[in-house]
C-alpha cells in the first residue's frame, strides 16, 4: 500500500478464514488482531494517521459483525491512542466510552487486559485535561496490575509514572512523587530501562516545580535533572528507536529549565538515530 494514500487498499481488509482460529463459540469469527497490529504500526511509522484511522474503524465493525469482543476491545484501545495523538477529543471519548463498556464484559474479568484498557483510558482522559475522570480509571488498573503482575514488572513502572502526572496536576504533590519513586525502584530492575527511568527524573523535577516554583525548587529540579542526563548517557544503553524517543520526550524538559546544551545534545542524538534507522 501507497503509505500516503488515505484509503484502505484490498489485502488491507481481506484475510482468509483460518478455520484453526475460530473461537470455540463457532458463532465467533476472531479478527486477524496480530496483522491488523502489524499493519497500523506502518501506519503510525509514517504518521498516517487517517489510513491508521480508516484500517481502525473497519476492523472495529468487522469484529462487532463477528461478535469478536476480544477483537473488539483491541481495536477500541488502538482507537483511544489514535484519538489521543491526534487530539480529536470528542472521538476519543467515544472510543473510551465504548472501552470501559466492553471491558466490563465477563469476559475480561481478573484479566490483565482489563487493567490495560483503565490504563489506556485514564491516558486518553488527561491529554485532554480530564484529570478527575482519568485517576479513578489508574486506581482500577494499579489494583488489577497489582494482584496479577509481577512487582518488577514494567508494566507497572509505566502505570506509576502516567499516574504520577495525573496527581501533580490535580495537585496530590506528595502522592505523585511517591509514585515516580516507586516507578524508578521498579524500572532499575529491568534491563536497558534507563531511558524511562530518565523520564521518571524529568516527572520529579515537574513535581517539585508545579508545587513549590522554579525558583524556590531550583535545587531539587537540578539534581534530578542530571540524574536523568547521568541515566540517558549510560554507555550500556542501546541507541536504537525507543532511545531516540526517550531523548526527544526529556530534551523539552531540559530546555525548560534552562539546560540549554543538554536540550541541543539529546535532539541530535535523536535526529541521529533516527536518520540512521
Amino acid at each position: 500500500m501507497n503509505e500516503n494514500n488515505n484509503f484502505l487498499s484490498k489485502e488491507d481488509y481481506e484475510e482468509p478464514c483460518c478455520p484453526l482460529k475460530m473461537d470455540a463459540n463457532k458463532n465467533v469469527k476472531p479478527i486477524p488482531v496480530g496483522r491488523v497490529l502489524s499493519k497500523l504500526d506502518e501506519h503510525l511509522s509514517y504518521n498516517d494517521y487517517v489510513s491508521a484511522e480508516n484500517l481502525l474503524n473497519y476492523w472495529h465493525e468487522e469484529a462487532k459483525i463477528g461478535g469478536d469482543t476480544r477483537g473488539e476491545l483491541t481495536i477500541l484501545n488502538e482507537k483511544v491512542g489514535v484519538y489521543r495523538k491526534t487530539k480529536q477529543k470528542d472521538k476519543c471519548f467515544s472510543a473510551i466510552n465504548m472501552c470501559l463498556a466492553l471491558a466490563e464484559n465477563g469476559d475480561f474479568e481478573n484479566t490483565v487486559t482489563k487493567g490495560t484498557t483503565f490504563l489506556n483510558c485514564a491516558t486518553g482522559y488527561c491529554a485532554f485535561d480530564k484529570y478527575e475522570n482519568a485517576l479513578p480509571l489508574y486506581r482500577q488498573a494499579a489494583e488489577i496490575y497489582e494482584k496479577y503482575l509481577d512487582k518488577t514488572d514494567a508494566r507497572l513502572g509505566g502505570l506509576y509514572n502516567n499516574t504520577a502526572i495525573c496527581l501533580m496536576n490535580l495537585k496530590k504533590f506528595d502522592e505523585s512523587r511517591e509514585m515516580l519513586k516507586i516507578a524508578i525502584e521498579i524500572m532499575s530492575n529491568v534491563p536497558h530501562s534507563e531511558g524511562e527511568m530518565a523520564i521518571s527524573y524529568c516527572n520529579l523535577a515537574d513535581v517539585e516545580a508545579a508545587e513549590k516554583g522554579i525558583d524556590r525548587a531550583e535545587e531539587k529540579i537540578n539534581e534530578y535533572l542530571e540524574k536523568a542526563e547521568e541515566l540517558l548517557n549510560t554507555p550500556t544503553l542501546p541507541r536504537d528507536g525507543n532511545h531516540a524517543f526517550i531523548c526527544e520526550k526529556c530534551a523539552g524538559t531540559f530546555g525548560y529549565y534552562g539546560f540549554f546544551m543538554t536540550e541541543r545534545e539529546l535532539s541530535n542524538r535523536a535526529r541521529e538515530i533516527y536518520e540512521r534507522t
